[in-house]
């Protein structure tokens, strides 16, 4: 029952802080803190206790038995990364929030709903559960940028749960489909949502054929997939920074969860005869993001874009039906999820607190005024566009690997030109924001020294960039975790 504890502690957590008097502010971001350290904690017991293969810390009882629905939680190498991230970045994301007061008992108590919801995806292995911890993630997500966003935050919260909600109604539909579709070695129908039992159902071939789609594209329009992507970059944009670092870090990879954890794991042959245009559209992902990243001035727009063009990869990986791939995919979410939550607490409060702007023209050699904030944006871009080292290498290359292995050389050829367009794009974003220099700038902006960063700042950029560069250097330390769970998932398709 020890993973089932996260989720405790974060409603706990949202309940404590929602109670607590608004203008206690200094006493609820230690509260918040002390509640995201625990689930940090519990990750970190989780990831300790974990030998491999099969679930570990399974938890089922019944909860509405008549309809086949129960209580089933547990988690396994595919879902550990994962809530190791999202304990990452919910820490990092009250460190990054540090001086937020207004409304702060409010704006936390949404803050750990959010987390508990992501807690309670990853660990559900009832496709009812799963689905209604879905839901809960969404509503949290539109007030933390309705209420605390920036520009637009209401058209930009109202775009996102609209096309979360688009997203659920297709996964619910695929749900229910499985319910009344799979059936035991005996051809009598299961009538379950129990994810375990219906691993080693029978659903008809050619009932998959359209399933398969049908759940695939309701996950994958959370994952930021193409061409429903447009909600991520908005909502980044307007999110506060700790909403950003979750949407990110966390939110996008319960889609991609949802594709690779039921889609492709319910469904094998839905999934074998889908793979090849998964793939064109990842690739898709990947080009049009990059692209789009390079024409943004808004630095906030470029790691939004920048997000959906890494997404990608986890798509792909996803493609390619084999251990390296996917093994390259979950190791994406994790990367993706301390980097891309990095590079927009960077940009939405260690930079924007300090300049007042976004927009990149209007900065002028951000590398004379704040020489050490500069650097380790620096460190953090390099991190992101795959320098070796980081974890962003070590999982695109399993995911271009696998990809090798069983798509055509020209989803690989366009993934490789991906991957020179993010290291365009990152390069080009750095110059313009650090070291390019105005022609007229302004004379308050030419002469200020800003502050350097905070001890919070610096706790939070150690913890992240540090997590991208433990796994950059000993990858083995996921994927001895990952690739068992994988193994056995991949025995089922072969069945």
């Amino acid at each position: 029952m020890t993973a089932l504890l996260t989720l405790i502690l974060s409603f706990i957590g949202a309940l404590v802080c929602g109670l607590m008097p608004a203008g206690a502010h200094r006493q609820i971001r230690w509260v918040a803190l002390a509640f995201a350290t625990a689930g940090l904690g519990v990750s970190a017991v989780c990831y300790a206790n974990y030998s491999g293969g099969e679930f570990a810390d399974l938890v089922e009882a019944d909860w509405i038995p008549s309809l086949g629905i129960g209580f089933a939680t547990g988690y396994d190498g595919i879902s550990l990364p994962l809530l190791l991230v999202t304990g990452l970045v919910a820490v990092c994301g009250v460190l990054f929030s540090w001086t937020l007061e207004s409304r702060a008992n409010q704006f936390y108590a949404f803050y750990f709903a959010l987390i508990g919801g992501v807690y309670g995806v990853f660990l559900s292995l009832d496709l009812f559960l799963l689905f209604v911890f879905y839901e809960i993630a969404v509503v949290p997500k539109y007030f933390l940028i309705a209420i605390w966003g920036g520009a637009r935050r209401q058209f930009a919260a109202m775009k996102l749960v609209l096309y979360s909600f688009g997203g659920s109604a297709l996964v619910l539909l695929g749900m229910l489909a499985v319910f009344f579709l799979a059936q035991d070695a005996n051809g009598e129908a299961l009538k379950t949502f129990n994810l375990l039992a219906l691993q080693q159902a029978q659903i008809p071939a050619a009932a998959q054929q359209w399933l398969f789609p049908l759940i695939f594209v309701g996950f994958a329009i959370m994952g930021g997939m193409w061409p429903f992507h447009t909600w991520a970059p908005t909502g980044h944009v307007a999110a506060p920074t700790a909403a950003s670092m979750l949407l990110a870090g966390v939110v996008m990879k319960l889609g991609a969860y949802g594709c690779l954890r039921v889609a492709v794991g319910l469904l094998p042959a839905g999934a074998q005869a889908w793979a090849s245009w998964v793939a064109v559209v990842a690739v898709i992902n990947i080009v049009y993001g990059a692209l789009v990243a390079l024409k943004q001035d808004d630095f906030k727009y470029v790691i939004g874009y920048s997000s959906v063009s890494h997404m990608g990869f986890v798509l792909l990986g996803i493609a390619t039906l084999n251990l390296t791939g996917l093994t390259g995919a979950v190791l994406q979410m994790f990367s993706h999820g301390v980097i891309g939550a990095l590079l927009f607490a960077l940009v939405g409060t260690v930079i924007y607190s300090r300049t007042k702007t976004r927009m990149l023209d209007e900065l002028h050699r951000l590398i004379d005024h704040m020489p050490g904030i500069a650097w380790v944006f620096v460190a953090a871009g390099l991190a992101s566009m795959g320098l070796p080292g980081f974890s962003g290498f070590v999982s695109e290359l399993f995911v271009l690997l696998g990809a090798w292995g069983s798509l055509s050389g020209w989803i690989v050829g366009g993934a490789g030109l991906g991957i020179l367009l993010t290291f365009g794009y990152t390069l080009v974003k750095i110059h313009e924001a650090f070291f390019r220099e105005r022609k007229r700038p302004d004379a308050s902006q030419a002469k200020t020294a800003y502050p350097p960063m905070t001890l919070p700042e610096k706790t939070g950029v150690a913890l992240l960039l540090g997590a991208a560069l433990l796994i950059g250097l000993c990858p083995w330390l996921l994927t001895d975790k990952i690739s068992p769970s994988l193994k056995l998932m991949l025995e089922r398709l072969a069945n």
